[in-house]
């Protein structure tokens, strides 16, 4: 294992694709995640599989569907036994870690045997729980609590940072998992570093979708684009420490988030539904195996991401991933991916090249219910004329030969995934 890629996972929380410089954000606030993708592999098309923290991150770990795990909404761990990335890559001889927010355990601290199977730990359940911007607590692997300087995501870069700098005498594989840009629960707010906040504030424009439809944009963009300003350096900052201890050009990043933020455009919240505020993200990956290939044009569902890590690092991708590395995939004109949506409502969207399309179970709880034997067609966009999806097509007649086909493909790809065959009505 000794020349061995190491891997680390760049991980934010409720991160819109569009606030990036390479999705064309007017202020560039992201200069080093558009270096990095620029010179590696930026995945242009990139969609949560479930716009809500547990469930993405169990689709994270372990290359699952989160009706496959059960952890379909928070506050569900993961199985007793499920393999997830940490098992595969200690498998193969890797040293792995993870800092930062985990939801996928019902305790604080987090238990070992709700771990994942990562090692070394330095971590909290929810982090927005144990933690505010300028206060950050986390456990260690004895679940001590462990109190960090600094702002809180430079807490984080900073232990990473420390973490990487460590003599090993194994390939690592980290996973950082940030809190940001996800708001503040308690006081229901977006707090950026002191400063940032107000010079955004001058200078933004929201984007279409937000300008439209207000929800707390107004209030929240500006510090949530000062989070990610933030997140922005940190990752600078790590990169630069793997510049200094030589371990960068063997080194897979992979940067990405488990869903989006609409502001309470969609619904009384920030999430759960599926726009492409809600489910598109920003991802690419750097290192061995991804450097000057371009950007990949296909569509990628955050089930992807697992296989094609393992992939990339050489290690066998276990038969029962439900996603496909990127490796062995080309983008086709059909393309599509699978969405499941709870806790606000039992819905399944179908996201294509051209056309998002979902359908809901209004008489089901999402937090109650995993899945619907009957659904009912509530959305459809047409991507290429309203990318930002203002005007919803379901229920006008033009379109009943769009949804009939967008309902067979949607079917089709809930029994790919094991979901047992529903009913699916068309809009009236």
């Amino acid at each position: 294992m000794n020349n061995a890629p190491n891997v680390i996972v760049f991980f934010t929380d409720q991160q819109r694709w569009d606030t990036v410089g390479l999705h064309g954000h007017p202020l560039k606030l992201t200069p080093n995640f558009d270096r990095l993708a620029q010179a590696g592999m930026f995945v242009r098309n990139s969609f949560t599989c479930q716009p809500v923290c547990g469930p993405a991150r169990s689709a994270l770990q372990t290359g699952l569907y989160p009706t496959t795990t059960g952890c379909f909404r928070n506050d569900i761990p993961l199985p007793a036994g499920q393999k997830t990335l940490a098992h595969q890559f200690a498998g193969a001889g890797y040293e792995t870690s993870y800092i930062g927010k985990w939801h996928l355990a019902n305790q604080e601290p987090v238990p070992e045997n709700q771990r994942g199977g990562y090692q070394h730990w330095l971590a909290s359940n929810i982090l927005e729980f144990t933690s505010y911007a300028y206060d950050t607590t986390m456990f260690d692997e004895t679940g001590k609590p462990t109190k960090l300087p600094g702002y809180r995501v430079d807490a984080l870069a900073d232990a990473a940072i420390r973490y990487v700098s460590r003599p090993k005498d194994k390939p690592y594989f980290l996973f950082l998992s940030f809190i940001e840009p996800h708001h503040q629960n308690e006081f229901d707010d977006y707090p950026a570093p002191v400063g940032y906040e107000d010079r955004i504030r001058k200078q933004m424009t929201l984007p279409p979708d937000l300008a439209q439809l207000g929800g707390s944009s107004q209030e929240h963009y500006p510090g949530y684009l000062g989070m990610i300003q933030r997140l922005d350096e940190a990752l600078g900052r790590l990169v630069d420490a793997l510049i200094s201890l030589k371990q960068l050009d063997n080194t897979i990043i992979l940067f990405t988030s488990d869903h989006g933020c609409h502001f309470k455009t969609r619904n009384n919240e920030y999430k759960r539904s599926c726009h492409e505020a809600s489910i598109r993200v920003p991802t690419f990956f750097h290192g061995p195996g991804f450097m000057n290939r371009g950007p990949y044009e296909g569509l990628v569902s955050l089930i992807d991401l697992p296989p094609t890590l393992l992939a990339a690092a050489g290690v066998e991708v276990p038969s029962e991933m439900q996603g496909q590395s990127v490796f062995n995939r080309t983008a086709l004109p059909d393309d599509s991916v699978l969405v499941q949506i709870s806790e606000h409502h039992v819905g399944r969207a179908l996201r294509t090249n051209r056309w998002k399309y979902e359908v809901g179970a209004p008489a089901l709880s999402g937090w109650n219910d995993m899945s619907s034997p009957v659904y009912v067609e509530t959305h459809l966009y047409d991507l290429d004329n309203d990318p930002y999806e203002l005007d919803n097509l379901c229920g006008k007649k033009d379109y009943e030969e769009v949804r009939a086909g967008l309902r067979h493909q949607l079917l089709r790809r809930l029994v790919d995934a094991g979901e047992p065959l529903p009913t699916i009505t068309a809009a009236q």
